[in-house]
């Protein structure tokens, strides 16, 4: 930081991004072009995380008492360092699951500019030339635990 930064505003680049889940893994690349669109607009980007639980993942476990809270620690994460720091803007890149939500209470929470950047859909993969959805995973999952798919 420079000293003539101190005379930009201030924007937070709340990012969500973790590779516990596949839906946040990619959203560390999504914050670089944030970052330089803050830049190119006069504005000083701040970054900062949160955490990240995962219903996915978590569902089915132990793990999935975590799920709901983890909107709340999100969404106060957010909130204290925004307005601990008092920043000027605050853009939220989240991706599934509690992320979303959470961004949302904060911005809602608070009296500055901001916005919520969802990064998007998880894209389909590939077994030999077929495409293959998550959902699809999903439901091969179900089959198999119910004896119809080996």
């Amino acid at each position: 930081m420079q000293d003539a930064d101190f005379d930009k505003p201030m924007i937070a680049v709340v990012n969500t991004w973790s590779s516990v889940t596949p839906c946040n893994m990619h959203l560390d690349r999504l914050a670089a072009d944030v970052r330089a669109g803050i830049i190119a607009a006069g504005g000083y980007p701040v970054d900062f995380n949160t955490i990240v639980v995962t219903d996915g993942i978590s569902m089915g476990t132990p793990g999935m008492k975590a799920s709901l809270i983890s909107r709340e620690v999100v969404a106060d994460s957010i909130e204290l360092a925004v307005e601990g720091h008092q920043l000027d803007g605050v853009i939220c890149i989240v991706g599934c699951d509690k992320t979303i939500p959470a961004a949302a209470m904060a911005l809602a929470r608070m009296d500055i500019p901001g916005l919520v950047y969802y990064g998007g859909t998880i894209m389909p993969g590939t077994i030999g030339q077929k495409e293959v959805s998550v959902q699809e995973i999903f439901e091969a999952i179900g089959a198999h635990a119910a004896g119809a798919l080996d």
